[in-house]
């Protein structure tokens, strides 16, 4: 890894930053170096109603430049469930939607700790859910067009949306993208993973700050234990979409992103595992042609195009 980009990690790796009590001026912080679709860009904002009515959820659709076929991705962003939005996510949408030549649909989900666990779930669910039922919205021919993407906590989403549409009888996608993702419930000193204690502490996203994102998304500890919280622990992992987990070698989430995939296969779903050298959290976001996104991309793209 290059001294300077690890000494820039060991900076923003500060014990000194508590989530619970920081998120507010990092939310500010983050939009204030978002960068805002830029005109000419090919996209569309939309809203989707709430099941019940009380609320919109916003969708940012990004189209291609060089359209490869008529796909779509629906896109969980990650931020621990408590910080990201579209915007903040926009530049690694329109990079994703131009490397993999297909439609993104990014969801602007409920934040915690001001809407904890089930919110942002529910959003995502629901707007998965309308996208693949009603087809209309989005131009789709079927519902085996539309793929689940999402890194970090939105791959933990992207994870949970599954789950949820299978165990409540509706149609599940073909294919799910988990990025990086979040699966499992405790990440103190007492996790079973080994990447949490090596990789914890100094690659800019701490295990720390893990812990402190899922108390805000979840206060009661014994709730963390839900299986659309912690993927890792359901007990049935049958019929789920074809899985590609893309996994980060600094990352303390690693051994649970590829723990997950492991258990999904043995449930009998084809999993892909892609471990990126060299990598740590978040890397998505970055230019795409830093080396972890042109890798990552290869793998998404094989996968994606696999009949």
């Amino acid at each position: 890894m290059n001294p300077f980009v690890r000494f820039i990690l060991k900076l923003i790796s500060s014990p000194k930053i508590n989530m619970q009590e920081d998120y507010v001026w990092i939310r500010k912080l983050q939009q204030f170096f978002s960068k805002k679709p830029r005109n000419g860009y090919r996209i569309m904002d939309k809203k989707i109603y709430s099941q019940d009515r009380s609320h919109d959820i916003p969708v940012r659709i990004f189209f291609p430049k060089e359209p490869l076929n008529e796909d779509a991705l629906v896109f969980f962003h990650g931020g621990g469930w408590v910080i990201g939005d579209i915007d903040t996510y926009t530049s690694a949408c329109k990079n994703m939607a131009d490397l993999t030549g297909r439609m993104v649909y990014s969801v602007d989900y409920r934040l915690a700790p001001e809407f904890p666990f089930p919110s942002g779930l529910e959003d995502c669910y629901r707007v998965a859910e309308t996208l693949m039922t009603h087809l209309e919205l989005s131009g789709l021919m079927d519902a085996s067009q539309i793929t689940l993407i999402g890194d970090s906590a939105g791959g933990n989403l992207a994870a949970a949306v599954s789950l949820l549409l299978r165990d409540r009888g509706k149609a599940i996608p073909t294919k799910q993208i988990l990025l990086y993702p979040v699966t499992y419930w405790d990440h103190t000193k007492n996790s079973p993973f080994k990447s949490i204690r090596t990789n914890g502490y100094k690659y800019g996203l701490t295990a720390k700050k893990i812990q402190e994102y899922m108390e805000m998304y979840e206060s009661n500890k014994a709730n963390r234990k839900n299986p659309y919280i912690a993927p890792l622990l359901t007990k049935d992992l049958t019929n789920q979409p074809k899985t590609l987990v893309i996994t980060a070698e600094f990352d303390p989430l690693r051994d649970e992103g590829e723990m997950y995939g492991i258990a999904l296969r043995e449930a009998g779903n084809d999993v892909v595992i892609q471990r990126i050298g060299g990598a740590v959290h978040g890397f998505i976001t970055y230019p795409k042609f830093a080396t972890p996104v042109t890798a990552a991309y290869q793998a998404i793209n094989d996968f994606l195009n696999e009949t």
